[in-house]
């Protein structure tokens, strides 16, 4: 036991500012709360009130990046305030992919149950916050937020992923999105889609391993699109079910044929691909 308390002890010693999980989560709850009244615990009905839970954010934001320089080496105040200067940015973005899944589903009855109770809401808010400190050069923090979105929703976008506008998640679980994956505007995806890599190996880490996904294209449930150099051309279709791992032509359709087995016949399963043009 002695052992173990030596041992335990020095990994706290070496990690004395750690953000905690909770922490990093009250901070996304509340910033999306702001965002959005139909998520938030209490109305903020006075401007007054908006801008004292934006200063209070803020504050909350900059302590945590102060406390936890060593893992971005950057102003944590200056880092802050530049997050909240283009969160309204973040804001129209959300509100479009709100749409996009309002438009893309016929069970939705309004944009309020779309922010309510649809767990794409929640997967793709998270990504837009996590995105943007991303791209200011913090990495854990955001890693943290999107696995928040993950443990909730079963839907794991990697806070590096490019998405473009009215991104359309529909159902979600099992919804995987790599880190170096590019997706153009006006894109739908079902549940149980991968958008991979080809290769898992440690040297690859610099690399574009995930695949590049352009504007106005479906996926449709169980497909499985993987490598950096797969890119999938503007207005097509994914079938269910696919395997993907070279470039689709723009207006393309590619589905998954399963064939009746037959002892006597040599035919197998085929993929087949259509041009829409």
């Amino acid at each position: 036991m002695n052992s173990l308390v030596k041992k335990l002890s020095k990994s706290h010693q070496d990690c004395p500012e750690c953000p905690s999980p909770r922490v990093i989560q009250q901070f996304f709850d509340n910033l999306l709360g702001l965002l959005f009244p139909d998520y938030a615990p209490e109305l903020l009905k006075e401007e007054a009130q908006v801008e004292a839970k934006i200063e209070e954010l803020k504050f909350q934001l900059s302590r945590i990046l102060i406390k936890n320089k060593h893992l971005h080496g950057k102003d944590g105040n200056a880092l802050a305030e530049d997050f909240f200067y283009h969160l309204e940015d973040v804001y129209e973005l959300i509100k479009k992919d709100v749409q996009a899944m309002f438009d893309g589903d016929p069970a939705a009855k309004s944009l309020t149950e779309i922010v309510r109770c649809y767990p794409g809401f929640f997967a793709i808010a998270a990504y837009r916050v996590a995105n943007l400190l991303y791209n200011s050069g913090v990495y854990l923090i955001p890693r943290m937020i999107t696995e928040y979105a993950h443990s909730r929703t079963g839907i794991d976008i990697h806070p590096g992923a490019s998405i473009g506008e009215h991104f359309c998640i529909d159902h979600g679980t099992g919804i995987v999105i790599g880190e170096t994956t590019v997706i153009g505007n006006g894109v739908k995806i079902y549940q149980g889609v991968t958008l991979g890599a080809l290769s898992v190996d440690k040297e690859d880490a610099d690399k574009k391993r995930h695949p590049t996904i352009e504007d106005h294209v479906v996926i449709y449930a169980g497909a499985t699109i993987l490598g950096g150099n797969t890119v999938i051309g503007a207005n097509s279709v994914i079938g269910g079910n696919v395997w993907v791992t070279k470039s689709i032509a723009p207006n393309s359709k590619i589905y998954y044929q399963a064939k009746m087995y037959n002892p006597d016949s040599e035919q197998t399963d085929t993929y087949i691909i259509r041009s829409q043009g």
